[in-house]
């Protein structure tokens, strides 16, 4: 038995050899070979084609995680457990399973994604179980210990992400507590809402399996503290996801008209690109601009904008010259190549490119939209090189491919103007109550920072009068009005009213 064979991709070609050699010579008819590997392209697929294969698809919605996370402790491990640590052990399979299910609501869920495994919820349980017969005599539950350990060693041991730890911290904050073992509501935030998911009173393991098919509500959001559009985006992404495979498993020239769709939707791209944005001649010329200005009027605004501009132009000379090969090739001028035929298939299932992703910014648009956001990007910094000594009243901070630039540009010039030190500065954001086409935005100073715009709240909405507010039904994503983000310094004691 060879596992985790994804982890040498080179030596399978060599297995394979092995395996016809043997096969050749004639093995013993007992031989068995099993692989074990995480999904992988990187596997031969001769090897594949020898093979039956078998998959282990983690189990789909809280319940049978659940059910999964507490049939991996044995009956007779949980009858003779005392009954603080069958409740404590109950929790954990619930926290298990929802650290588990909240990876597919993607950001929503994690900011990244961790593995998560049955491995920490048994060596949690051991370290709870140890714990528990340490603390015996005093009766109490050492509570913001086994928090600590849960929290921050053995699922904070994957966590990478300080807002992810922080959720994590949070969530055993509200689950692991003395009311656990009253019979305390384990759904957070659910109030008035009509669902409900409370701890047992102390059972038999048969009992807990029982409870959780019998109590356990249907799928939903609110079970992870969540909103109910959470459950929308993520079959929205789940549809998404599964009719693009469906066109990628569909055979080329398949539908109507034998390839005359596709050779139109090509076509309608070239004119987009061509005629309708005209992106060749969008871009900015850098030595111009470099020209206006001088080294009093060349501050890290314009530091900022002008690399925007040179990625700008690489992106857009990267898009022409594949374009103009693709043309050529069509008119018999160039061989059609690899790359080429992935240009026009993409074009085709209004997809980006990868030749272009890897020069331009990220982003989950499809083509057609990115190619017009392009433009967007472009008109943005036409309108700045006119004068471009002075600063955009407002900056569309969406549009820019490093906003994280423009940010320590921000810094920058309140550090000339202070005569502060930039590593003790930080952005703090405040909100506006305007948004970016009302006339009356305020006039800002150097040391007062930029007004930006181009903010998006998802999984939650903001309120103009009152900030941060539910999520209307349905609505996902809120547009935030101007945010003027400006430098201050960072002092010892923090303020818990900013962000």
């Amino acid at each position: 038995m060879l596992q985790n064979v994804h982890l040498m991709p080179k030596y399978l070609y060599e297995l394979e050899k092995k395996l016809n050699t043997f096969a050749q010579e004639g093995s013993n008819p007992n031989f068995r070979l099993f692989l074990t590997s995480d999904p992988s392209r990187d596997i031969p697929i001769g090897l594949l084609e020898k093979s039956i294969k078998l998959t282990n698809e983690p189990p789909q919605g809280l319940k049978d995680n659940m059910k999964r996370s507490f049939s991996f402790f044995k009956k007779e491990e949980i009858e003779d457990k005392d009954a603080k640590i069958k409740t404590i052990i109950f929790g954990l399979c619930y926290f298990h399973s929802v650290m588990c299910e909240r990876r597919k609501f993607g950001t929503k869920g994690w900011n990244r994604v961790y593995p998560f495994s049955m491995g920490d919820l048994r060596d949690s349980s051991i370290i709870l179980q140890n714990y528990m017969e340490t603390n015996q005599a005093s009766g109490k539950i050492p509570w913001d210990d086994l928090k600590y350990l849960f929290g921050e060693i053995m699922y904070g041991g994957h966590i990478v992400d300080d807002w992810d730890r922080r959720f994590c911290a949070t969530f055993l904050d509200v689950l692991m507590n003395d009311f656990l073992l009253d019979e305390a509501e384990m759904f957070p935030f659910i109030e008035g809402k009509g669902i409900s998911f409370k701890t047992p009173t102390p059972m038999s393991h048969e009992n807990y399996i029982k409870h959780i098919e019998s109590e356990l509500p249907p799928e939903t959001p609110l079970a992870y503290g969540m909103h109910p559009n959470a459950e929308i985006d993520f079959r929205t992404n789940q549809c998404t996801q599964l009719f693009d495979i469906l066109v990628d498993l569909q055979p080329k020239g398949a539908g109507a008209g034998a390839g005359s769709i596709e050779d139109t939707k090509v076509k309608e791209y070239f004119d987009l690109v061509y005629n309708t944005l005209g992106l060749e001649g969008l871009k900015v010329n850098v030595d111009d601009v470099a020209g206006k200005l001088d080294e009093v009027t060349r501050g890290p605004y314009q530091n900022a904008f002008i690399q925007e501009c040179e990625k700008l132009n690489v992106l857009i000379n990267g898009i022409m010259k594949s374009l103009g090969d693709l043309e050529l090739a069509y008119k018999g001028e160039l061989t059609m190549n690899e790359a080429m035929e992935t240009l026009e298939d993409n074009i085709r299932l209004d997809r980006v490119p990868p030749q272009w992703k890897k020069i331009a910014y990220p982003s989950e648009r499809a083509l057609i939209s990115w190619t017009e956001n392009i433009k967007a990007r472009i008109d943005q910094l036409n309108l700045w090189k006119d004068d471009p000594s002075k600063l955009p009243k407002v900056v569309f901070i969406n549009r820019l491919i490093n906003p994280s630039s423009f940010l320590t540009a921000i810094k920058q010039v309140y550090c000339r103007e202070t005569m502060q030190e930039l590593n003790k500065t930080t952005i703090q954001t405040d909100v506006q109550k305007k948004m970016y086409y009302e006339a009356d935005l305020p006039d800002l100073r150097k040391t007062d920072g930029a007004l930006v715009f181009g903010f998006q709240v998802e999984g939650a909405r903001w309120d103009l009068n009152s900030g941060l507010e539910e999520s209307l039904p349905k609505i996902s994503f809120s547009i935030m009005p101007v945010v003027n983000c400006r430098t201050v310094m960072l002092s010892d004691k923090e303020d818990k009213t900013v962000y």
